[in-house]
C-alpha cells in the first residue's frame, strides 16, 4: 500500500503557520509540541518547526525526515481537516515508531481541543436557553470624571486643574 506525501499535506506558507499559532491550541507529552488548527480540508496537513536548540543543521533536518515520515505513514489514522505544526522537545533523538505513536495520540488530542464539547459543558458565549445575557454597562461621556475638552477642532486635551503652583495673574503682584 502507498501513503504518498504530497504538497497538498503540507504547511508552506508563512501565514499558514502563523494562523496555526495564533489559534493557540497545542498539546505535547516528552517527545513533541504539536500546534493544531482546522484547515476546512478533507486531510490533514503537516508543518515542521525544529529549533536551533535542537542541534545543528544536519541534527535539525533529520528530525524533519523523521516528523515527514511519521506523518507518511500515520497520515490515514490522523484526524482528517487539521493542520498540525510539530515541534521536538530537547533531548535524545527519538525514533520513528516513537514518533509515530506520539503523533497519532497527540493529534488526537489537538482535534478534541479544536471542537467544543458536547459533553454537557456550556460556553460562556451562549447563555442556557430561557436566560438572558446581560447587556455590557454602558458608560455616556457625562459619567466620566475626566472627559477630554476640545480646543481646537480635530485637537483633544485632557481637563486643566489647577495646580498648587500657578502663575500669578497680571493683576497680582508679587511680594
Amino acid at each position: 500500500m502507498k501513503f504518498p506525501f504530497p504538497r497538498t499535506h503540507r504547511l508552506r506558507t508563512a501565514a499558514e503557520f502563523e494562523r496555526c499559532y495564533a489559534r493557540k491550541r497545542s498539546v505535547s507529552d516528552n517527545v513533541l509540541i504539536v500546534y493544531a488548527c482546522e484547515n476546512g480540508l478533507p486531510h490533514p496537513r503537516l508543518g515542521c518547526s525544529v529549533s536551533r536548540k535542537i542541534g545543528n543543521a544536519v541534527t535539525r533536518a533529520r528530525y524533519k525526515r523523521l516528523f515527514r515520515e511519521a506523518f507518511r505513514l500515520t497520515q490515514h489514522q490522523l484526524p482528517s481537516g487539521v493542520d498540525l505544526i510539530l515541534i521536538p522537545r530537547p533531548g535524545p533523538e527519538p525514533t520513528l515508531a516513537t514518533l509515530q505513536a506520539s503523533l497519532i495520540k497527540l493529534a488526537h488530542q489537538a482535534a478534541r481541543k479544536l471542537t467544543p464539547s458536547s459533553s454537557g459543558g456550556r460556553s460562556t458565549e451562549t447563555p442556557a436557553p430561557g436566560i438572558a445575557k446581560p447587556a455590557p454597562p454602558t458608560r455616556s461621556t457625562t459619567d466620566a470624571p475626566h472627559a477630554p475638552t476640545k480646543s481646537q477642532p480635530g485637537t483633544l486635551l485632557p481637563p486643566q486643574r489647577p495646580t498648587a503652583e500657578t502663575p500669578p495673574t497680571p493683576t497680582e503682584t508679587p511680594p
